[in-house]
């Protein structure tokens, strides 16, 4: 490829030290749709002909039918994809393959093909989204009236509806398609023409090439073109944070699937067993997930750690950018394809759920309010009510045991409707706020994923 300016060989090791064919050979088809929408420009603008535009493009085909198909493989001893396909379709068509190159660089090719590749995949994670935002929609829906105890602190809080819970996941994971969309949309324009970095001395139509390929337009600028992966960098945030959320979900299924807690039970075909200990029944596939998270993280600290002292315009540093941008999109898709059926097979254990929230005085809250309500100060209510919950742990009872002359000892405001106001039942369907943990609540909360899921 550059044998005109160099007397000898590169070193054998230097060479494959050089080579990214091994990870960039799964670019195959991007790199050659965009080589054909290339000849085509060229053969438009009058630069080649169309002569031998049509040997190019049916040459192109048939390399591309062949690699699918099994006919042709990959030679791993080129350097990269784009000679791969430039040396094969030279062997096929003969001089015609060598007017492919005209009027671009490897530095735009490459551009080009990693923003296709990674426009296609986008669209993979979104849809793996939606799937796990239906199914995560669909268990609430089977749960919106089942109550356990919420935390915070990891200590229990206030009682709420395992379908509330659950939506707050739903609401996430539907952040995380915008920021995907977002990410997609500002990386879907084309950056071929930009050339090595100063454009090119020919009359090419830079336009037409991006509209062949499905982009919304051209980099307006040539160097910004060929030397910034912002795209990969925010596209590996995206997805940092949906792993992010994965690993959150995962954490608090491990512990409802443990011992301590057994809300709720996974599915056979989503755990492993222990090698030694016949009892075990291990959340191995939620375990992963969550140590997956910090392989995704390293990998978007490690391209911006590379980017970061680069000069414009293209250095052969960037190069680094395809295995990290394509370990994550392939972990966030696996982690996505797995963690699906996994919620929707999981199995909720409702009875021991309600009994958990019976204890801890996760009620407390709403006792101050009774008072409140009667016209006590909040803060007043606040300390009477630690009174009461002090006196309930010193007699081994709760809220609920406690006779309403021990209540009234601490404030005559309270009244026999004080065991309505403070029970489970009624502590979630008061809780009527926008947004809530009540039934109506978590209904909207599911009818409003629904109709953003249609959109």
């Amino acid at each position: 490829m550059w044998a005109g300016r160099f007397a000898k060989a590169l070193d054998s090791m230097a060479d494959d030290f050089n080579s990214s064919i091994r990870f960039d050979c799964k670019m195959y088809k991007r790199d050659i749709m965009g080589s054909i929408a290339h000849a085509k420009m060229l053969a438009k603008q009058g630069i080649i002909s169309y002569g031998d535009c049509e040997s190019i493009t049916e040459g192109l085909a048939s390399i591309l039918d062949d690699i699918q198909s099994g006919a042709l493989e990959i030679d791993m001893s080129c350097e990269d994809i784009h000679m791969f396909v430039e040396a094969e379709l030279t062997k096929r068509i003969g001089d015609a393959g060598k007017r492919l190159h005209t009027a671009r660089s490897r530095n735009d090719q490459v551009a080009l093909d990693i923003r296709m590749y990674l426009r296609e995949e986008t669209d993979k994670i979104t849809e793996l989204l939606r799937a796990l935002v239906a199914d995560i929609a669909d268990k609430a829906e089977e749960n919106k009236a089942v109550i356990l105890p919420g935390y915070t602190h990891l200590q229990r809080a206030q009682p709420i509806t395992f379908g509330h819970h659950l939506m707050a996941y739903s609401m996430m994971l539907l952040r995380d398609i915008s920021r995907i969309r977002d990410a997609q949309a500002r990386m879907n324009y084309s950056p071929i023409g930009s050339c090595a970095l100063a454009g090119t001395t020919y009359d090419t139509d830079r336009q037409f090439e991006a509209d062949e390929l499905g982009f919304s337009g051209v980099m307006q600028n040539s160097i910004d073109g060929v030397s910034d992966r912002d795209f990969c960098v925010e596209l590996m945030s995206a997805i940092s944070i949906i792993m992010m959320h994965l690993s959150r979900f995962s954490e608090e299924i491990i512990l409802w699937s443990s011992w301590e807690f057994k809300f709720v039970e996974l599915d056979d075909a989503y755990t492993t067993g222990s090698s030694i200990m016949p009892q075990k029944k291990n959340s191995d596939m939620a375990e992963l997930v969550r140590g997956k998270t910090g392989r995704v993280y390293g990998n978007l600290l490690g391209l911006l750690t590379t980017l970061k002292g680069l000069p414009l315009a293209y250095n052969k540093d960037m190069q680094e950018d395809k295995e990290a941008i394509f370990d994550s999109v392939e972990t966030v898709q696996m982690c996505l394809e797995i963690f699906a059926p996994m919620i929707r097979t999981m199995k909720v254990k409702a009875e021991n759920m309600y009994r958990a929230a019976q204890e801890g005085f996760i009620n407390a809250t709403d006792l101050a309010d009774y008072l409140t309500k009667k016209g006590m100060p909040f803060r007043a209510a606040y300390k009477v009510v630690g009174q009461l919950v002090a006196e309930c742990i010193d007699k081994k009872c709760v809220l609920d045991d406690l006779p309403i002359e021990a209540y009234r000892l601490h404030s005559e405001l309270f009244e026999q409707d004080l065991y309505h106001e403070i029970s489970l039942e009624t502590c979630v369907s008061k809780r009527i706020s926008e947004g809530g943990t009540c039934v109506s609540s978590v209904e909207k909360q599911i009818a409003y994923v629904r109709e953003e899921l249609k959109k």
